[in-house]
């Protein structure tokens, strides 16, 4: 009789995990208190990030707004030179038109000399008193457009003038801004580096709403101390179960007038220690 073969158990395997749950487990792996210090450097570092910025203050968009200004000028002044030029060429349209009619005048006085009858003199004395009106006309002309040439030419001294002592302005606004620059660039790109750093260990829910209070507030603090049982940000008083809570880092909370998010001293204390304050 053939024995029946045994078949083998199937061996045990341990579901693997989606990607998801991982990051899930390795988010509930944070607690609160790690979640409050890491938000706080955050807030430590965004705040010197924004008082570098005040340092440059409005000089960045005070060397656009003078940049602005001379473009402005310098079309301004182009389009005076353009219609200088287009006077002038009117002025010699005009200069031609005389000499034609001071020809055609001669050539008509010839031909009068040898006219058969009053009607052809007749004639021609009107294609001269034409010619003549021509030539004055013309010459009333050119004194007009070299009297608005010489305005234009005003307006480009005046223009050129303020474009002088514009770019004078421009020349120290964007020294001034260079300088600062060159001052706080460094520190300025290390503290955005920790900034990115600090925002791994932030879910970005918490992360969202981190920086929708940043945005909203005029200080730019989305995290701030109780400071004498009042929020550090809109100063108004905590009640004592609330500081409670925020005391024993079991939970996020939030001032209820602000919508900052609170903590404590010793949350303040290790992250001055872990940043060097």
């Amino acid at each position: 009789m053939a024995k029946k073969k045994e078949q083998k158990a199937p061996e045990s395997v341990e579901p693997q995990q989606s990607a998801a749950a991982k990051t899930q487990k390795s988010e509930a792996d944070v607690t609160i208190e790690q979640k409050l210090i890491a938000l706080y450097s955050l807030q430590k570092i965004d705040s010197k990030v924004d008082r570098i910025r005040i340092v440059r203050g409005e000089l960045p968009l005070e060397v656009q707004d003078l940049e602005d200004e001379k473009i402005g000028l310098e079309t301004r002044i182009e389009n005076y030179n353009s219609e200088i030029n287009e006077l002038k060429d009117q002025i010699t349209e005009k200069k031609n038109t005389i000499k034609d009619a001071q020809a055609l005048i001669k050539k008509y006085e010839e031909q009068q000399m040898n006219v058969r009858n009053n009607r052809e003199y007749d004639s021609l004395s009107k294609e001269i008193e034409f010619q003549t009106l021509e030539i004055q006309l013309s010459e009333k002309r050119i004194k007009e457009y070299t009297a608005a040439i010489k305005l234009k030419e005003e307006d480009v001294e005046k223009a050129n003038a303020q474009l002088e002592e514009l770019q004078k302005d421009l020349d120290i606004k964007k020294g001034e801004l260079d300088t600062i620059v060159a001052e706080t660039e460094k520190e300025e790109l290390e503290l955005e580096e920790k900034s990115l750093q600090q925002q791994k260990f932030i879910e970005d829910r918490l992360l969202l709403a981190y920086k929708r209070i940043r945005k909203n507030a005029r200080n730019g603090l989305a995290v701030v101390k109780v400071e004498r049982d009042a929020c550090g940000g809109c100063f108004n008083k905590i009640p004592p179960q609330r500081q409670l809570d925020i005391r024993i880092h079991k939970k996020i909370i939030v001032c209820e007038y602000c919508g900052r998010i609170l903590i404590d001293d010793d949350i303040a204390t290790s992250v001055d220690e872990i940043i060097g304050e």
